[in-house]
């Protein structure tokens, strides 16, 4: 993964044609499709279940030890400890391949509308035995992102519209630990 990824991007037509799905995803429970670690810089490990902790976010992610630009001291920002992603974005943005979804670097991929108007900030969700709640702070594209799944899908999720969407995914914050699994239901709770 240290490398950008050769397989072709999808273009942004089969992108624009896949909105109307993505935007059609369940309001107020979704299910969780994948979880993923990243042990290490640049690396991936897909569970099939794992510990959501209030500390630490994902246990045996490195949210706890990366640093942040969004913070005065550099310190891992709390609202960011764990990012949900749309699993419609990340099959479209993919072409369906679920194994290119974690280069995403999300952990929790979710079939739920993750979009402002449904989970404004605030918002706490049950995941699986955890419980979460949305942040202010934005997730939005980079040029990594830009980098494994091609120029026309960060446009893609840098319109307005997609934006508001939440197309890139939500930061949430762990407040109350649980166990997660692949299977389990995310649900809106308020």
């Amino acid at each position: 993964m240290t490398s950008p990824d050769p397989t072709p991007p999808v273009p942004r037509a089969a992108l624009d044609a896949a909105l109307a799905d993505i935007l059609d995803a369940p309001a107020d429970a979704g299910t969780i499709a994948m979880l993923v670690r990243r042990p290490a810089l640049l690396e991936r490990e897909q569970l099939d279940a794992g510990r959501l902790d209030t500390d630490s976010g994902l246990v045996g992610d490195t949210w706890s030890v990366r640093p942040s630009r969004r913070t005065p001291d550099g310190s891992p920002h709390p609202g960011m400890q764990l990012t949900l992603m749309g699993t419609r974005v990340a099959d479209a943005i993919t072409g369906g391949d679920r194994d290119r979804w974690a280069l995403a670097g999300d952990q929790v991929f979710v079939d739920l509308d993750l979009s402002e108007d449904n989970l404004p900030v605030g918002t706490r969700l049950q995941v699986g035995q955890a419980l979460v709640e949305v942040s202010d702070q934005p997730h939005t594209g980079c040029a990594k992102f830009g980098q494994r799944f091609g120029a026309d899908a960060l446009r893609f999720i840098s319109t307005p519209q997609a934006r508001t969407a939440r197309l890139r995914g939500v930061n949430v914050a762990v407040v109350a630990s649980g166990a997660v699994a692949v299977g389990d239901t995310v649900v809106r709770l308020s």
